[in-house]
């Protein structure tokens, strides 16, 4: 079988959407919400001292939109790691907070209190999170909110004062323009940083963040979490026999396979050499040494760089449901998997047995 040219980088049509153009961004997007998760509690709890000091003017209704915005962001929270593509339920967590803080500044007077310049907050966490496009409809959506907010309270009081609705609608635009430089640099930085640039993968670096974000995912939810440890086969002989030109190009195209059959949200990375590594969120021992074989036989079904034949060696672990993902016990199981495999005779699948002794799959 002749292989076909191919743009190494592509996470083909199942790993983008219209907020993460590709693994990167997705990968950008969960870092960034690690980080901001303690920020975002602290937030809500001085928002909530905000709005309580407030009740002997406004009531007790503004406080209570803040139940719904600590709910929305605890499903998320727990349920990213279980779907395919997990920007799309931050993205609808962050309108509903959108929308439940839009309710309290209509209820605590609208346009008629100065609290109604709360709406250009939730505009501050979209460069972080999102992809210019998110970015752009985030603006959109917290504008359309100001106008609603003010002209479906008081529409009198706008018309009387525009000031009242303008000052709000130039925070919403600014911050939002304040933000895009910072989105640009800090992705330029960070695929300088965490992407392996001869194959377009993530490297080791951006494993670590990854790592530690699945740790607290899988507390949170129970889920396990897969892990594929694979390195090509005599890949030396392959650079002495065609010259590392083709070895690079065999990379290029072994990453490519791999990232082809992988889900939308799992994540492949280059430990460097000829070794790659896959995280699996949501999938136990099973499902990954499953994959794991099907990669297999993609990998020695095609002959890469033109005409080289390749065969490639996978060990594979994983958490088990309801327990702990300690990253650096279950790399070690795949890792001693995949020296059985290399022992074992090459191009084949081991796993790690029940009784932690890797087994052949």
């Amino acid at each position: 079988m002749t292989s076909h040219p191919r743009h190494p980088a592509s996470t083909g049509a199942s790993g983008s959407s219209w907020l993460c153009r590709d693994d990167f961004d997705r990968e950008r997007m969960l870092d960034m919400e690690g980080r901001i998760r303690p920020l975002r509690r602290q937030s809500f709890a001085i928002l909530a001292v905000a709005l309580l000091a407030m009740t002997p003017w406004t009531g007790w209704g503004p406080p209570l939109f803040l139940i719904p915005t600590g709910i929305f962001f605890g499903l998320a929270d727990r349920f990213m790691p279980r779907i395919a593509k997990p920007e799309y339920l931050m993205f609808a967590a962050w309108i509903g907070t959108s929308l439940m803080l839009a309710g309290a500044v209509a209820l605590a007077g609208g346009p008629r209190v100065a609290s109604i310049s709360w709406l250009s907050l939730p505009v501050i966490a979209l460069g972080s999170r999102f992809s210019m496009r998110g970015v752009v409809a985030g603006v959109a959506i917290c504008i359309s909110l100001v106008l609603a907010v003010a002209f479906g309270v008081d529409a009198q009081a706008v018309l009387d004062n525009p000031v009242v609705v303008l000052v709000p609608l130039g925070l919403v635009v600014i911050i939002g323009m304040l933000s895009v430089p910072l989105l640009r640099s800090d992705i330029q930085h960070r695929s300088d940083a965490v992407i392996d640039q001869l194959t377009g993968m993530l490297n080791r670096k951006a494993l670590s963040t990854r790592s530690e974000e699945l740790a607290q995912q899988a507390l949170i939810s129970g889920d396990p979490v897969g892990m594929i440890v694979c390195d090509l086969d005599h890949f030396k002989q392959i650079n002495d026999t065609y010259g590392h030109p083709v070895g690079d190009d065999v990379l290029k195209e072994v990453a490519y396979l791999l990232r082809k059959h992988l889900r939308a949200f799992d994540l492949a990375y280059r430990l460097g050499g000829e070794e790659f590594l896959m995280l699996l969120p949501g999938s136990g021992l099973e499902h990954s040494v499953d994959l794991a074989e099907r990669l297999r036989l993609a990998v020695s079904a095609e002959l890469l760089a033109g005409n080289v034949p390749v065969t490639m060696s996978f060990g594979v672990s994983a958490s088990g449901r309801g327990e702990p993902f300690e990253y650096q016990d279950v790399f070690s199981e795949a890792d001693a998997a995949l020296y059985r495999a290399k022992r074992g005779g090459r191009n084949q699948v081991c796993m790690v047995g029940s009784a932690g002794i890797p087994t052949l799959a």
